[in-house]
């Protein structure tokens, strides 16, 4: 049970001291917050001058949605069919036309459309603003094609009036050539040249290549999110909203402009095509008509008889089958001929084949063509892409040749069939006149060459229609729309980053003067390193010496010093020695020594200061009378000379003080041997029978040797230990004379503790006291906050 309760205990002692650690690192910070809001002032305010002064950017977007499929009427297939054959779906081919959009070519032309190497800014005191090409004071032309490929750089114009203007230190005249480094330009003015007279203007000229680069590294080209929608995204960030909506619309307007002159491409080969056939026919057709018109003549022949009438009907109605089988025929041998002489270009489609696969594979074919001149206008022949397409090409026409010779053997198998049908009719027909069946050959071959005449001649119609009726490849959903949020910079991140900063900068400052400063802080790094008991912590103060009835934080550290004492002392109420001293001069000792000798007298106790540090004394010096008792015997008169007495060197009472003073005396060439002679012991002796307290002030002990030479003689030491003076390193003295208890009741006394840097926990709370004047700002809170 007692084990469960010692382990509980401990529990909350580590808990709370984890607590004291945590409040004392954030205190020691919060003790600098002047820094801490200076520098979130600096870098707030810097953050909002970039702010004010940096170009934001704007986002750019429109929306398009693929038309292509529309096409897909009658014996023409649609792209989208095409894709399907090959194995790929719809994202597949908005992915294609993505990479057309973004391609080299068609940008270079939105480019040069619209002189976008070109940018106009308006030159402020502090940031140049971009302005955009229509809005601009002027017009910037380059000469010649050397010029465009190769004068790059920036060019401040000051603008002196309408007809004048400043380049380079020197004044010229729009419409003026200027010739430079790399090549010539001219300056032309727009109608509002007159808003700009006395201002400056930075035009910047960029080649054509990187800005093409650059256009092609900033536009955002995407699908939408579904795979089946042929719907394309455009984005483009830009710090002048009209020149990014400008350059999306046009680059929208070239896409459309070369699937059209695609399309029209394509319309043109079929007409080429079926004019060269009506050409040919058109000659048939009139020596068909010729030959009819001498049979006629030479044989006398008007009109058919009746009789033949009745038998020739069922000639008529297989002659019908024939002439359709013929006329495929005829088509097989036509596309079979465009085959043997066009290795690469276009084939006529539409013209009537009664075969769906064969129309089929002559629109993948054209197809395929088609991409393959798209390809060639970015890349050159033997890309592995252009290699693919011409093997896919082969393919496709190999298949083609296949698909006409079977279709050509099943005609003319057919054909064969309906021939011997039309013998058997002709055996019927004997009778009729030879006349007649010469009038029937040459009058079938007429109507033969008259129906693929006609034919042609409405393919050549349906064509042309569909050339003037063929309707937009894409449709625009959304033209170029600015959002006027700009997408940089972020205020809201910049100002964070700004105050993140702010108190990064200081924190890092602190810190690192913390990690190098290696000066004792706290009594915690006394007590991990010396291991002496702490019996005060004097807080840092202006004050020299207190004063009666004084309530500072300083005065209430020396009275628990004084309850302290009485505490470390066996028999308070027995005369006590008291042996104040430290490592090095300057911490604190004559500090410690004369107000703690005012406290005591204060508590009405009879107190002797005595000065031991004979080799520098500073006693009379800090209670300000060493003019009064420079001459006055001391300390080392008394252990020079046997006629000197205690008596004779106390000064009592000096000043306004009330307890005596034994200051060091002159300083003496040889003290520690004065301090040997034993004579010392006598007058801590006399110290104690006639006084309550003998403080001694004694010398640095890591210093000299004096004040363990007198050590004995005292009954409690003050070991004195400055905060932010004393190295770190200088505690190992004190360790090891408390470790080897070389001084008598050795404990430790830190002085000069900055309470509102976090390094302790102040004095006067609660009883009355003035302190909280004394303490920081965010202590005062608390104590509100408590109340």
């Amino acid at each position: 049970m007692n084990n469960n309760l010692n382990e509980n205990k401990n529990n909350l002692q580590e808990e709370e001291e984890e607590s004291i650690n945590l409040r004392q690192i954030v205190e020691q910070y919060i003790y600098y917050w002047k820094w801490f809001v200076l520098a979130l002032i600096i870098s707030i305010g810097c953050g909002l001058t970039y702010l004010k002064y940096t170009q934001k950017k704007y986002q750019s977007s429109a929306k398009i949605l693929l038309n292509e499929k529309q096409n897909a009427v009658g014996e023409l297939a649609a792209l989208g069919n095409a894709a399907s054959i090959f194995g790929q779906g719809s994202n597949a081919e908005v992915g294609d036309q993505i990479e057309v959009l973004k391609s080299r070519r068609i940008i270079s032309k939105v480019v040069e459309k619209n002189n976008l190497n070109i940018q106009y800014y308006n030159v402020g005191r502090i940031a140049e603003i971009g302005i955009p090409n229509s809005k601009s004071p002027f017009k910037v032309t380059l000469l010649n094609s050397d010029s465009i490929k190769s004068l790059t750089g920036n060019f401040y114009v000051e603008i002196i009036s309408s007809t004048k203007f400043e380049i380079n230190s020197k004044v010229y005249s729009f419409g003026q050539k200027i010739k430079q480094e790399y090549g010539s330009l001219i300056l032309t003015p727009n109608k509002n040249i007159d808003d700009y007279v006395g201002k400056k203007i930075l035009f910047s000229v960029s080649s054509i290549d990187n800005t093409v680069n650059s256009y092609q590294a900033r536009i955002n080209i995407s699908p939408n999110s579904d795979k089946n929608s042929q719907i394309i995204n455009f984005g483009l960030v830009g710090s002048v909203p009209e020149i990014s909506e400008q350059f999306i619309n046009d680059l929208i307007d070239q896409y459309n402009n070369d699937l059209i002159n695609d399309n029209t491409k394509l319309t043109s080969a079929t007409t080429k095509f079926i004019n060269s056939r009506l050409d040919i026919v058109t000659n048939d057709l009139s020596k068909v008509d010729k030959d009819l018109e001498s049979y006629k003549v030479s044989n006398k022949v008007t009109d058919l008889t009746s009789e033949a009438n009745i038998f020739l009907q069922s000639a008529s109605d297989n002659d019908k089958k024939l002439l359709e089988a013929t006329t495929q025929l005829q088509l097989v041998e036509y596309m079979n001929s465009a085959l043997s002489t066009n290795a690469t270009e276009l084939l006529p489609s539409n013209i009537g084949f009664q075969d769906n696969n064969i129309s089929s594979q002559i629109k993948i074919y054209n197809d395929l063509v088609l991409t393959k001149d798209d390809m060639l206008k970015s890349v050159t022949s033997i890309h592995p892409n252009v290699i693919k397409l011409e093997e896919q090409i082969k393919d496709v026409r190999h298949n083609l040749k296949t698909s006409l010779r079977i279709y050509q053997n099943n005609t003319q198998t057919s054909l064969n069939s309906l021939q011997s049908k039309q013998n058997q009719i002709a055996n019927k027909i004997q009778k009729v006149p030879q006349q007649e069946r010469g009038f029937r050959n040459i009058s079938r071959q007429q109507q033969i060459v008259e129906s693929l005449y006609l034919f042609l001649l409405q393919k050549r119609e349906e064509n042309e229609i569909k050339a003037a009726a063929t309707p937009e490849n894409i449709k625009i959903i959304d033209n170029a729309y600015t959002s006027f949020i700009p997408v940089s910079p972020k205020g809201n991140i910049i100002l964070l980053g700004s105050a993140i900063l702010g108190l990064i900068i200081p924190f890092s400052i602190i810190y690192v003067m913390k990690l190098l400063n290696n000066t004792i802080k706290s009594k915690e790094d006394v007590e991990s390193i010396v291991g002496a008991p702490i019996i005060g912590q004097i807080p840092s103060s202006e004050i020299t010496i207190i004063e009666d009835n004084d309530d500072s934080s300083v005065a209430e550290a020396f009275r628990i010093l004084r309850t302290n004492i009485n505490y470390f002392l066996k028999n308070p109420k027995e005369a006590k020695s008291i042996f104040i001293t430290s490592t090095i001069s300057g911490e604190g000792k004559t500090f410690i020594t004369t107000n703690l000798a005012q406290i005591l007298t204060i508590s009405n106790k009879k107190v002797l200061l005595i000065g031991a540090d004979i080799r520098s004394p500073k006693v009379l010096d800090y209670l300000g009378i060493t003019d009064q008792y420079r001459t006055h015997l001391g300390v080392t008169e008394y252990l020079v000379s046997d006629d000197v007495t205690v008596e004779d060197i106390i000064i009592k009472k000096p000043a306004n003080y009330k307890f005596d003073v034994i200051f060091s005396g002159q300083i003496s060439p040889n003290p520690s041997e004065l301090l040997m002679n034993g004579k010392f012991d006598e007058i801590i002796k006399y110290g104690k029978e006639n006084y309550d307290f003998v403080l001694v002030d004694t010398a640095p002990i890591s210093l000299v040797t004096d004040t363990l030479l007198i050590s004995n003689s005292a009954d409690l030491t003050l070991f004195v230990t400055r905060v932010n003076y004393l190295d770190k390193r200088l505690l190992q003295v004190a360790k090891e004379l408390y470790t080897n208890q070389r001084l008598e009741k050795m404990s430790m006394l830190i002085n000069d503790v900055d309470f509102t840097k976090g390094y302790g926990y102040g004095y006067g709370y609660g009883y009355g006291y003035n302190s909280s004047k004394e303490l920081p700002w965010y202590k005062k809170l608390l104590k509100r906050i408590k109340k």
